[in-house]
C-alpha cells in the first residue's frame, strides 16, 4: 500500500455555512464512492477555498461524513488573476493499492474548467449517495448533541 493523492473541486454560489458544507459533503462523498475510500485509509486531507469563501471550514464536512481520526487542514488558495472564484478544493492523501491511473479525481460545477479532462465521472446512484450523506450527518449530529 502506498499514499496517493486524490483531488477534487467544486464551487458554491453563496458564501454561506450551509452551502459550503453541503457542496463539500457532496464532493467528498463522490470522491469516496467513486474511489472506494475507507476512512481508516485516509492519512490526511487539505481543504482550500478561494478568499471569497469564509463562512465555514469545509473540513467540517469530512468530520460529518465520519472522518474523525484523519488529519484535516483548511486554508485559502493563492489568488491568481482570472482565477476561478467561489471554489473549494480538496486534496486527500489516501493509503491505497491503486495506481495513479486508477484514481478518479472529481471536479464539479464551475470547477470543471480546472480539469476538463476529468469532467466525465463514472455513474453514481444520486439518490443512494444523498441518503448516505444524510445518514452520516444524522449520526454526526446525534454524536454532537444536536449541533451541526
Amino acid at each position: 500500500m502506498v499514499c496517493r493523492g486524490v483531488r477534487g473541486a467544486t464551487t458554491v454560489t453563496n458564501n454561506s455555512r450551509e452551502e459550503i458544507l453541503s457542496e463539500t459533503r457532496r464532493l467528498l462523498a463522490l470522491m469516496i464512492r467513486i474511489n472506494g475510500i475507507e476512512p481508516d485509509d485516509v492519512a490526511s486531507a487539505i481543504f482550500t477555498t478561494t478568499r471569497d469563501i469564509n463562512a465555514e471550514y469545509p473540513a467540517l464536512a469530512a468530520r460529518q461524513l465520519g472522518w474523525l481520526d484523519a488529519a484535516l487542514l483548511c486554508g485559502h488558495e493563492m489568488e491568481v488573476p482570472r482565477g476561478l472564484s467561489m471554489c473549494i478544493r480538496i486534496l486527500v492523501h489516501w493509503n491505497t493499492t491503486k495506481t495513479p491511473r486508477d484514481i478518479q479525481h472529481v471536479y464539479l460545477g464551475e470547477a470543471q474548467v480546472l480539469r476538463p479532462d476529468k469532467a466525465n465521472l463514472p455513474s453514481v446512484d444520486e439518490a443512494e449517495l444523498t441518503a448516505w450523506i444524510e445518514q452520516q450527518v444524522m449520526i454526526w449530529n446525534r454524536n454532537q448533541g444536536g449541533a451541526s
